[in-house]
């Protein structure tokens, strides 16, 4: 039996287990709240998640195009990016799918060997784990992005509340002499 037959045969017992191990690279108080409460608008994390897994997982056993795949990895992986995870605990989930599908083909592969099959599904997971580093730093770039525009956003705001911002651009366009300057300094220094 192909390992695309055997995958889908386990789906849910796969998709069962590696959900909850992804859960428990969370800490142990939100682990128990992600297992404990499922639904969609009380829980939107462990529903993403579900869902994202579901997709990835079904794209993998149906020998789908990665492309088709970025969209689920783009659930879990905005989820984890905003966490405060490392980036390879942020991607580490494809390694703990390889773990669970290992274990849940042990018999299978007793029966009838399938290396190539099995080394090819993993190969999958590992180009899997390159795209959701990919995206999870795109994901840390625009966070990033955001902090660095509401820093920026508030110091402007605090500087013209104070009066202060009115005199600084001021100052950055003329000198005392009436030349143009950056900051006091004389615009042909640049």
């Amino acid at each position: 039996m192909r390992i695309e037959n055997l995958l889908l045969k386990k789906r849910s017992a796969i998709l069962d287990k590696w959900f909850n191990l992804i859960l428990e690279s969370y800490p142990p108080e939100s682990s128990k709240f992600f297992k404990k409460e499922m639904d969609r608008f009380s829980n939107p994390v462990a529903h993403q998640i579900t869902q994202g897994i579901a997709g990835i997982y079904d794209a993998i056993s149906e020998d789908k195009d990665p492309g088709e795949i970025r969209p689920f990895l783009d659930e879990i992986i905005r989820i984890r990016a905003v966490q405060e995870l490392s980036p390879s605990e942020a991607v580490s989930f494809f390694t703990l799918l390889k773990g669970v599908v290992r274990e849940e083909l042990k018999n299978e592969r007793a029966k009838e060997p399938m290396p190539g099959d099995l080394l090819r599904f993993e190969s999958k997971l590992d180009d899997l784990t390159f795209m959701s580093f990919d995206v999870y730093m795109k994901c840390r770039e625009k966070l990033f992005e955001l902090k660095v525009n509401d820093v920026k956003n508030r110091v402007s705001g605090l500087l013209r509340m104070s009066g202060l911002a009115t005199e600084l651009e001021e100052a950055n366009f003329k000198d005392s002499e009436g030349k143009m300057t950056k900051c006091g300094v004389q615009a042909n220094e640049f």
